[in-house]
């Protein structure tokens, strides 16, 4: 058996509440007695109450307060939570004391070998550093806003604002978007559920005041749906690109053209943009893009493109 099959196998045994000796572990599971003393230890280690009983009649076992045996993961298991925590921590993941320790548990179940081979070669690098130390207790507070279904008291800087400004808030979720917090929620300001930028508020306090959320609200769906475009409101014009293969290949994974992709074919794209888009966001999404595509239709965007190109040209010459 694997180790994780004979770590649990012991806490199914010494369940029973009758002490089990070291020599009575390695006859039931096949192992020698020094085997049993590793596992003994690897589990104390991760947090497992294993209680010692000297003497005649004595030997290993749980507390009767020790009521369900915890979680085991195989490899592949562990090598995915200790992957995914790489991924939390370099994002500012706001509980990061917590997912320290338990990172470092299930780095002595995996052993050193495991970790020299799945962890230390496994690095994460987003293009900012996430959420700041100084954010971190921001988010702890809207996250336990969020567990809690606690109104906040948010003060709120919006870039258009000469002054921040407070409002009461009821937070039904976080999002993490492009390398921020965003906190989903009904605006008592404003009457409406709104999304806000965490690293915009200068303070967000609990208050004693509860809500409910709306069944079935998903906070990550309602983001979504704010910032990206319907393609299918009937209101959508055709954007026709052609270019390079691997250009086209790059832009359809962006993650605006890839929500409103249409059709594709080896050098050439097609996407259901609106109006409003066109004129405003999406230009500046394609021209980091340079030759290597070309606008075909409509003749909106290609306008815009190149009045944008113009007034950047202009700039820099002056």
């Amino acid at each position: 058996m694997s180790k994780a099959d004979n770590l649990l196998s012991i806490l199914w045994m010494l369940r029973s509440g009758k002490p089990m000796t070291a020599r009575q572990l390695a006859d039931a599971l096949e192992i020698s007695e020094r085997t049993v003393y590793r596992y003994i230890d690897a589990l104390c280690a991760s947090g497992v109450p294993v209680l010692a009983e000297p003497g005649h009649g004595g030997g290993y076992r749980l507390p009767e307060s020790f009521g369900q045996v915890p979680l085991i993961f195989d490899r592949d298991e562990q090598k995915a939570l200790l992957h995914a925590a790489a991924f939390a921590r370099e994002a500012g993941y706001p509980h990061g004391d917590a997912l320290e320790r338990a990172v470092a548990k299930l780095r002595r179940f995996a052993g050193e070998d495991a970790r020299r081979r799945h962890v230390d070669g496994f690095d994460v690098i987003l293009s900012s550093a996430g959420a700041s130390g100084e954010q971190t207790p921001l988010i702890r507070e809207l996250e336990a806003a969020v567990a809690e279904s606690r109104t906040l008291r948010v003060v709120y800087r919006k870039p258009s604002a000469a002054e921040p400004q407070a409002r009461h808030l009821d937070p039904y979720g976080l999002v993490y978007w492009k390398n921020r917090w965003y906190v989903v929620g009904w605006c008592h300001l404003r009457g409406e559920i709104r999304s806000f930028r965490a690293d915009r508020m200068t303070e967000a306090v609990r208050t004693e005041r509860t809500f409910t959320r709306p069944e079935g609200f998903s906070a990550r769906e309602f983001f979504l749906k704010s910032i990206l475009p319907d393609p299918d409101d009937g209101r959508s014009v055709t954007v026709r690109i052609r270019g390079r293969e691997e250009a086209l290949a790059d832009l359809c994974g962006h993650w605006f053209f890839a929500h409103v992709l249409a059709e594709r074919s080896a050098n050439e794209a097609w996407f259901r943009l609106d109006e409003t888009a066109i004129r405003t966001y999406a230009p500046f999404f394609l021209l980091p893009y340079g030759k290597s595509i070309r606008v075909l239709e409509p003749a909106l965007l290609r306008q815009r493109l190149a009045d944008i190109a113009a007034e950047l040209a202009e700039h820099h010459r002056g």
